[in-house]
């Protein structure tokens, strides 16, 4: 790395460091294509932190590849056992093919329902946590919303839902900088299981449900296989679960924090649309994908030869003062609001609208039956490096007249 920064990006404590937004603010003034060594498997990886660049890699498809990993842990690995078989780690035509086929799901009209449940779910969460008080808003309600909206899409069963949030809470993020990694793989291997399990009985028997349509459906007229079909729900379960659930607890964490900004939502001076997109921007959940050079490329006057590995990261790209302004203040108010949090170009969120409908219906529901909100205590984060936020927020909620 060059002297404009020593942090170790593949560590997970630098993502917690105070010091990490003007990290990314020193890179993308002087290093905004940098070339980061690793200690350990891996050759290293580029560094793309300017919205600008961001944008451009994650549009160019042809030119760069998910397929040989699209995070960390997998491209300094050099390889995804999943690549070609999980829609995110999958390009070109059958990338476009499967993903038609899921779009249908993802609908604002299929998800009606879904989205239906999500409300009286968020409702009912808020008005529990307000009527108590002081709670963990983390635990006591963010953990509660998107999980059960994922476990609604995919039909996983009622009493099976608090064992999926354990094994993806570990499987995805730590509790503690120094996590076992050999427990992480274990876990991650129970959750896939889980889902081969259960995408027999779908297939056998199929519901109106997301895993029987992966189960049932044909692509090209051949069903997928069951690695597709098992991985894809995983992949679900992470952009479905973790993402929203970050979201929520760190945009309250904000309001928290930010008192005048939360009397401008609660009085209705600012619109929850435009709310939730900054909690969006502000929290971004997902620090970083990657991508690996099929070709070589030049960006900013620097060679990235093929078969490198390249990371795109959300979390400086949503800080790019060139796009922002006043990029390090949360404003609720900010619009246009063209984050990165969802990804850009063929392998943008397909879930967006769904988290978009999560977030939405605790804004409404904060909005609605909450007077002040306080903090009650430190916020407690996760270790990752690739997500972002908090496991535990305790807050003390002062409900309206």
């Amino acid at each position: 790395m060059t002297a404009s920064t020593t942090a170790d990006l593949a560590d997970p404590r630098t993502h917690t460091d105070p010091g990490r937004f003007e990290m990314w603010r020193r890179l993308r003034t002087e290093d905004p294509v940098l070339w980061h060594p690793v200690s350990g498997p891996g050759r290293g990886f580029w560094v793309i932190s300017r919205y600008e660049d961001v944008q451009a890699v994650y549009r160019d498809d042809r030119r760069f590849t998910s397929e040989r990993g699209n995070v960390l842990d997998t491209l300094l690995r050099g390889h995804d056992s999943a690549a070609g078989k999980m829609l995110a780690v999958t390009d070109g035509e059958r990338h476009r093919d499967v993903r038609n086929t899921l779009l249908k799901s993802f609908s604002p009209r299929a998800l009606g329902p879904v989205v239906e449940k999500v409300r009286a779910r968020a409702r009912g969460l808020l008005a529990y946590a307000v009527a108590r008080g002081e709670t963990d808003f983390a635990t006591e309600v963010a953990e509660r919303i998107p999980l059960a909206t994922i476990c609604d899409l995919l039909g996983v069963p009622e009493q099976d839902r608090p064992y999926l949030l354990s094994l993806s809470k570990t499987a995805f993020s730590a509790d503690e900088a120094d996590a076992d990694e050999r427990e992480v793989w274990r876990v991650r291997n129970e959750v896939l299981m889980y889902f081969s399990r259960l995408a027999s009985i779908r297939r056998a028997a199929p519901e109106s449900d997301m895993i029987s349509v992966l189960a049932t459906c044909t692509v090209r007229g051949e069903p997928l296989t069951e690695e597709e079909i098992v991985l894809n729900c995983y992949s679900l379960i992470l952009g479905g679960e973790e993402t929203s659930r970050l979201a929520m607890i760190g945009g309250v964490r904000e309001l928290s924090r930010n008192p005048e900004q939360w009397a401008s939502l609660r009085d209705g001076s600012v619109p929850v649309a435009s709310a939730v997109e900054e909690i969006l921007r502000w929290t971004t959940p997902s620090l970083h994908f990657g991508r690996r050079a099929v070709e070589d490329v030049v960006l900013d006057d620097l060679l990235i030869a093929a078969g490198d590995a390249v990371t795109l990261w959300n979390v400086s790209a949503n800080r790019d003062e060139s796009v922002f302004p006043d990029a390090d203040v949360f404003d609720l108010a900010r619009t246009p609001n063209k984050h990165l949090t969802f990804g850009f170009g063929p392998h943008f969120c397909l879930g967006a609208f769904l988290a978009r409908a999560e977030i939405t219906a605790v804004v409404e529901g904060l909005r609605d039956l909450v007077d002040t909100i306080e903090p009650a205590g430190p916020a407690l984060p996760i270790y990752s490096n690739f997500l972002a936020g908090y496991r535990s927020l305790p807050v003390r909620f002062v409900p309206r007249s």
